[in-house]
């Protein structure tokens, strides 16, 4: 009798471990198909910019700061909007939203109406509804996933992420080089739609803290700040993401400018040169279990801080023919060691918070840091107003000295493993 009652047992378990792996993989399907049209449009709508609506840096930076301003915006209140939504429901509702969004500029296109402050909004429209999907998307992941498999999910996440961002800038270049950046940016609005499809077959995740008393808005934030900024660990780690951020975010808005009118480089190959990312993604990805397991959690996230303003730093030297190939390997570089950065800090927070606090942490860290992404984007572009955007650049790099100095400065420094 003993030996049914296993065997059921090890029954279920099997049952319940395919049905998670099958939910997993409905999972990656959607956020590959959001990301492959994220990666494309990442290239088109600058491009689109500067090519058609002869946009300087300045103006480029705003489209860059409008694409990130939500999470200063909206970036507190969506982890408790997403504590009390469907979990599922709130990403496929966002997914169609920004559908609909980019779906606009190439209609303003074909009727010769398309703008720069069109742009500029529907950068903002899909940054807002970016917040809440995002912020959603990484609450879930928890709910499918045992919490031994996490690591690896998250690497494998984000490694599939890479590779989109390795192959969707350069399908993106040679895409506008062909039809044009309007007409490119159709692919990002499929994509939504397909990960929208997707995310609607996953099952719906009630958060467990649902079933009580509801509480106002402004003390469920202050809940999940006070835990962020008074957590030993989380704090910090909060704190290296916001400097790293707004270094990216400078990146993001001087990239197009300085490939196409400092380099001279044709939409092609601005194409591949910002795809060397998503190569550094991959990389960067793919090694994150093992040098985790190596070196330890802490150690591995020290010596990302202290790698990526190495590689940082070769971009602005970057020049015209073979002299290229210094921004080609800057940008993997610096991309690979911000990976590692997100993969151990978001796995840690993942693992370490309450579960009914995690969509309100999860939200309150990307508030923090991904806030820090158009103040750092419209930085780059008034520097590169005032000085070229050359020199732009190189400020960028000095700034992202302050990744190592926050690490080496807090309790992470003495650490092996985060926990």
């Amino acid at each position: 009798m003993t030996s049914v009652v296993q065997g059921r047992e090890e029954k279920d378990k099997r049952s319940e471990s395919a049905s998670r792996r099958a939910a997993f993989w409905r999972y990656w399907g959607a956020s590959t198909a959001s990301g492959i049209g994220d990666a494309v449009t990442a290239v088109a709508l600058p491009l689109l910019a500067v090519l058609v609506l002869h946009a300087s840096a300045l103006e480029v930076s705003l489209i860059t700061a409008a694409s990130y301003a939500s999470w200063i915006l909206v970036g507190l209140p969506a982890g408790v909007l997403v504590h009390r939504l469907p979990l599922r429901g709130a990403q496929v509702a966002m997914d169609l939203v920004r559908a609909v969004a980019v779906a606009s500029v190439p209609v303003a296109a074909a009727f010769g109406v398309l703008s720069l402050p069109q742009l500029i909004v529907v950068a903002l429209v899909v940054g807002l509804a970016s917040v809440v999907f995002d912020v959603a998307n990484s609450t879930f992941l928890p709910s499918i996933v045992s919490k031994e498999e996490l690591t690896a999910r998250n690497s494998l996440t984000s490694g599939t992420r890479a590779a989109t961002q390795l192959g969707g800038p350069s399908l993106g270049g040679v895409l506008v080089q062909v039809l044009g950046a309007a007409t490119s940016i159709v692919v990002d609005a499929v994509s939504y739609v397909i990960s929208a499809a997707l995310m609607n077959s996953l099952p719906q995740v009630t958060h467990p803290a649902q079933d009580g008393p509801r509480r106002g808005m402004g003390e469920m934030i202050r809940e999940g700040w006070r835990y962020v900024t008074h957590h030993p660990v989380i704090g910090p780690c909060a704190a290296d993401a916001t400097a790293v951020n707004f270094v990216c975010g400078g990146l993001m808005a001087l990239t197009p400018v300085f490939l196409v009118r400092t380099l001279e480089a044709p939409p092609a190959l601005v194409g591949i040169l910002i795809a060397t990312e998503g190569l550094g993604t991959l990389i960067g990805a793919a090694l994150t279990p093992r040098i985790v397991t190596r070196l330890g959690s802490g150690r591995a996230l020290l010596w990302a801080a202290v790698v990526s303003p190495l590689f940082a730093a070769l971009m602005p030297l970057a020049g015209h023919s073979v002299a290229v190939v210094l921004f080609a390997l800057g940008n993997a570089g610096f991309a690979g060691a911000v990976v590692v950065t997100s993969i151990v800090t978001r796995t840690y927070r993942q693992t370490a918070t309450p579960p009914e606090l995690l969509p309100r942490v999860m939200a309150t860290v990307r508030f923090i840091s991904w806030g820090a992404i158009p103040v750092g984007a419209l930085a780059a572009g008034g520097a590169a107003e005032l000085w070229g955007t050359r020199a732009a650049f190189a400020l960028m790099t000095v700034v992202s000295a302050v990744s190592p100095a926050i690490v080496l400065a807090s309790p992470v420094r003495r650490m092996r493993e985060l926990g």
